[in-house]
């Protein structure tokens, strides 16, 4: 007996399988009620006294070893047929994936941002919900005073000091001349809102790029070489400007800035309805009421500022003529501007 548990070990150490049926059938062969592990067992209460220790161990270790395999070679079919199923051959080329692109207005307003910073001006950001003092009230803007509708505001709270969807990036230029001392030479881009329908031509939601300059001494002829710098860097060598007076209640004087049409060259054309100029933005020396609001005293400190529209700028630059366009997300036209990264 102790030669057939012999060979059985030896049968067990040396058995391949191929299926998990084959496991099944072995484990029923040796460990099954009638296999042949379990006659080993049954066969142990007709050994001699003296050899039952023995016996014993012998057998309880064919057991132990028969078990042992039986998972082991379950365990090997389990990773096999894993292994199967997530291979894949390492020679085949890679799956290809679509590249984005930067939106439109994202490449228009880092370029404008670009321009002015090699012109020595520094970024400054503000929050989109602002209040009434830093949007209105600090801008020159009264209480009752009727530049106030000139922008459909988004109110959000009432009050003494109400909380509002910024209509202009002009709030950071307030925050950032009660933070800090002349000279100042920032340029503000950030998304505003205003209560517009939404038509070819307007939306409720815009983006705008303004600037700032306070420094002694600082003249209308300083902001109308800034402006020209900036649209020759911007639309070409050959851009031409036209300053028209207007009115801003942060501003004294204002200005309405044209630049000569870059599709006709300034001939006309559909684009500018035959004049030969593009409005881009508005501009002025800062009002000293704003000055002295902020802290800064009018006496000792001039300055100017300037606003434009990111998507005007846009518009103008690669004369798309629908500004819903830039939010509607439609692939196949933002795939136009691919190569203007």
């Amino acid at each position: 007996m102790i030669n057939l548990i012999d060979t059985l070990l030896k049968e067990i150490q040396e058995v391949q399988v191929k299926t998990a049926q084959e496991v099944e059938q072995l484990r029923v062969r040796l460990l099954g009620k009638k296999g042949e592990v379990t006659k080993l067992f049954e066969e142990f209460r007709n050994v001699p006294a003296e050899s039952k220790k023995e016996f014993g161990r012998r057998l309880n270790e064919l057991k132990n070893a028969a078990t042992a395999k039986i998972e082991e070679l379950r365990q090997n079919l389990e990773d096999s047929a894993g292994a199967s199923e997530c291979s894949f051959d390492m020679t085949m080329p890679g799956d290809t994936f679509e590249l984005g692109s930067r939106h439109p207005i994202s490449i228009t307003r880092e370029e404008i941002i670009s321009i002015f910073k090699k012109l020595g001006y520094s970024l400054a950001e503000g929050p989109e919900i602002e209040d009434d003092h830093h949007v209105f009230e600090a801008l020159n803007f009264p209480p009752e005073h009727p530049a106030r509708d000139m922008q459909d505001t988004f109110f959000i709270s009432n009050g003494v000091n109400p909380i509002l969807l910024r209509t202009h990036t002009s709030s950071v230029q307030v925050r950032t001349m009660e933070t800090q001392k002349p000279p100042i030479r920032v340029i503000c881009p950030g998304r505003v809102f205003r209560n517009e329908a939404i038509s070819a031509r307007a939306h409720c939601i815009f983006h705008q790029v303004e600037g700032l300059y306070i420094d002694k001494g600082v003249s209308f002829a300083d902001l109308k070489q800034s402006i020209l710098l900036f649209v020759k860097e911007m639309f070409g060598p050959d851009t031409k400007i036209r300053m028209r007076p207007s009115y801003f209640p942060f501003t004294e004087p204002s200005t309405e800035v044209d630049i000569s049409c870059n599709i006709c060259g300034g001939k006309g054309c559909n684009i500018c309805k035959g004049t030969g100029w593009l409005e881009i933005m508005g501009a002025g020396m800062v009002d000293p009421n704003v000055l002295s609001a902020c802290g800064i005293d009018p006496n000792e400190y001039t300055g100017f500022a300037f606003g434009m529209g990111v998507e005007r700028i846009a518009m103008l630059k690669w004369q798309v003529k629908d500004l819903r366009l830039y939010f509607e997300n439609d692939v196949r036209f933002l795939k136009e501007f691919e190569t203007s990264i």
